[in-house]
């Protein structure tokens, strides 16, 4: 039986934010275009920290995710969990206290996750700005 990273036991914060930081410092390394953090700590029990990036092409989208998993692996021990990999338009890792999305800029363009989980932070995306700003019913 397979086990899993956070199974039963509250993550340790200097770790997490070791995770995080590794993370980040990844996706830097490996020219990731717009490398945002949404805390999600005491927001949802999912992680704590989402990260969301992109790359230039399918093919940066999938080195960056190899590259950060197997860092993870070999500084934190930890298993990565890796969906989307073979189409690399959308990938997502899950190393348990740091979910990472990596996108090519239109799919992520399209999903905006940004604004989903910013419980009301985010900003408007840039495209927001062509349109009406006339509240519904006024013209």
């Amino acid at each position: 039986m397979a086990t899993q990273p956070q199974s039963n036991r509250a993550p340790d914060p200097q770790e997490v934010e070791a995770l995080h930081k590794l993370v980040m410092a990844s996706l830097d390394d490996d020219q990731a275009v717009d490398a945002v953090t949404i805390p999600l700590a005491g927001k949802s029990t999912i992680a704590d920290h989402m990260v969301i990036a992109s790359g230039r092409s399918t093919r940066q989208v999938a080195s960056m995710a190899t590259k950060l998993a197997e860092r993870i692996k070999g500084e934190f021990g930890r298993s990565v969990r890796i969906e989307g990999l073979p189409t690399a338009d959308w990938v997502l890792l899950d190393a348990g206290d740091v979910i990472v999305h990596l996108f090519r800029p239109e799919v992520r363009s399209f999903y905006n996750l940004e604004r989903m989980w910013a419980f009301g932070d985010a900003p408007e995306p840039a495209s927001a700005s062509t349109t009406s700003s006339a509240p519904a019913g006024q013209a």
